[in-house]
């Protein structure tokens, strides 16, 4: 069994794992992710603390497909890429996804992450993990710059300071030729709603950065445009979850501030 200390928002990436486990559990399951279940087995955590009922943890896969659709989506028109997968934490896209041998894929988490990543999960050709934050600039350094790129940041950019966000996609648009960034984000409402979020507040984490539209992405470089922002709410899937989660998604589907709280970007990165 590993031991871990891990607190703020690394410490987030276990609530997220346990949606996942408990998914995997099910026979109606979302994700299928059966590598999460086993990490949760080698962990010595009380995972039943993380703030997510078992009934609500279809949602965690719920989100997490929809990215996985849209990295498929990515590499299907792009046999030659590189993936940034920033602030990975325990998710195992790399090999729900599987890429093909033309592909380049990182991972990129705290050190204490990456060092249970490799105990945990198998090592597999043309997948790298970098152990450093995202918000320096010289991991990058690391990551060649002559493939198109799909940037991949799941739960990520609400625990960045609004300037360290737009640096950081700045930094990643220079450095590529071309290439797509899929993530999700709050609202300025949503993270002045954080103390209502039960695995942020168990964490200790803080939110910080709310984006209250495209507008406010694609003013970060001009090679950047939105061609998707689809609201959490609106994902397929929820009909699964307990009565009392339905009717909160169906009270947001009609309430447009609740609505655009929680949305899913893709933006495209221009030649």
């Amino acid at each position: 069994m590993e031991k871990i200390d891990l607190t703020g928002a690394p410490a987030t990436m276990l609530a997220t794992l346990y949606g996942k486990a408990v998914d995997a559990q099910s026979p109606d399951s979302v994700l299928h992710d059966t590598m999460a279940l086993d990490a949760t087995r080698k962990i010595d955590f009380d995972f039943t603390k993380v703030g997510i009922k078992p009934g609500d943890a279809a949602t965690v896969a719920i989100r997490s497909l929809h990215f996985d659709t849209w990295t498929r989506e990515f590499l299907r028109d792009h046999r030659e890429a590189i993936v940034l997968h920033l602030g990975c934490g325990m998710d195992t896209r790399v090999y729900r996804v599987d890429p093909g041998p033309s592909v380049r894929w990182f991972d990129v988490d705290y050190p204490d992450v990456v060092e249970l990543r490799r105990k945990l999960f198998p090592e597999r050709d043309g997948y790298e993990l970098i152990a450093s934050s995202v918000t320096p600039p010289d991991w990058l350094e690391y990551v060649p710059g002559d493939l198109p790129v799909l940037v991949v940041a799941e739960g990520l950019t609400m625990y960045l300071r609004q300037e360290e966000g737009r640096e950081l996609l700045r930094r990643i648009v220079e450095h590529f030729p071309s290439g797509q960034f899929v993530f999700d984000a709050f609202s300025k409402r949503g993270i002045k709603m954080q103390k209502a979020n039960k695995p942020v507040q168990i964490a200790k984490a803080t939110l910080y950065w709310g984006i209250d539209g495209a507008d406010e992405l694609v003013s970060i470089h001009p090679r950047l445009r939105c061609t998707d922002a689809v609201s959490a709410f609106d994902l397929q899937g929820y009909e699964r979850l307990r009565a009392a989660y339905r009717a909160l998604v169906w009270v947001a589907r009609k309430l447009p501030v609740m609505r655009r709280m929680a949305v899913m970007y893709r933006l495209e990165l221009s030649t």
